[in-house]
């Protein structure tokens, strides 16, 4: 089993890298593969709104690498968003990555999935709620924690001393591993629901 870890943040080993290798520890120590991208600091093309990606499942843009993660993560079994605060919101540039690659309609549906923050003070409630709205539309199974999923510090090494973030972060990662494996069991056992059609309307029809 294998896990697709985005790391947006601009900084590869700042606060956002502290607390997510706390969750990789966890599912590498479960015999789980991670592989943690860093994206944050790559320069991402926003959502131009086309559409052609529904008809082609990539994006038209092919210049900035979202088509190859998108790639990656359609073959994943599970994905982790990790992102710093930025005036309160996903860090700019993690935004345009995953506006282009949920858009494209990743293959998530009953994936297990996680969200994390990292905030020097405050901010992280919003942000956290952001990044969990492209995994719950994206039919993900979102991980069980013990608290809010997000771990204080303005430096990596600030972040160690966030005792109690720590903990949550390292939470995430068990509780990711041992999900997978009900998942895996359960599929063997019990078939995934037939969701039918998708219907699509909007408020003029």
């Amino acid at each position: 089993m294998n896990i697709i870890a985005f790391n947006g943040s601009p900084h590869e080993k700042g606060t956002t890298s502290a607390g997510l290798s706390l969750v990789c520890e966890e599912l590498r120590s479960a015999g789980v593969e991670v592989e943690v991208l860093h994206v944050g600091d790559k320069a991402v093309h926003g959502c131009i709104g086309c559409g052609k990606c529904h008809r082609a499942g990539l994006c038209v843009i092919k210049d900035d690498g979202v088509n190859e993660y998108i790639e990656k993560t359609r073959l994943a079994d599970g994905i982790i968003l990790a992102s710093p605060v930025y005036y309160g919101g996903i860090a700019g540039g993690f935004k345009c990555l995953l506006d282009r690659m949920f858009f494209a309609g990743l293959n998530l549906l009953y994936k297990p999935a996680a969200a994390l923050v990292v905030t020097r003070r405050s901010g992280a409630i919003a942000v956290y709620h952001q990044l969990c709205n492209y995994l719950t539309l994206a039919g993900t199974i979102l991980t069980p924690t013990v608290y809010w999923n997000n771990i204080h510090g303005a430096s990596a090494e600030e972040t160690r001393q966030d005792r109690e973030g720590m903990y949550t972060m390292r939470c995430i990662g068990r509780n990711m591993a041992w999900l997978l494996n009900v998942l895996d069991m359960g599929k063997k056992t019990t078939p995934l629901p037939d969701l039918g059609p998708r219907v699509w309307t909007n408020f003029i029809h």
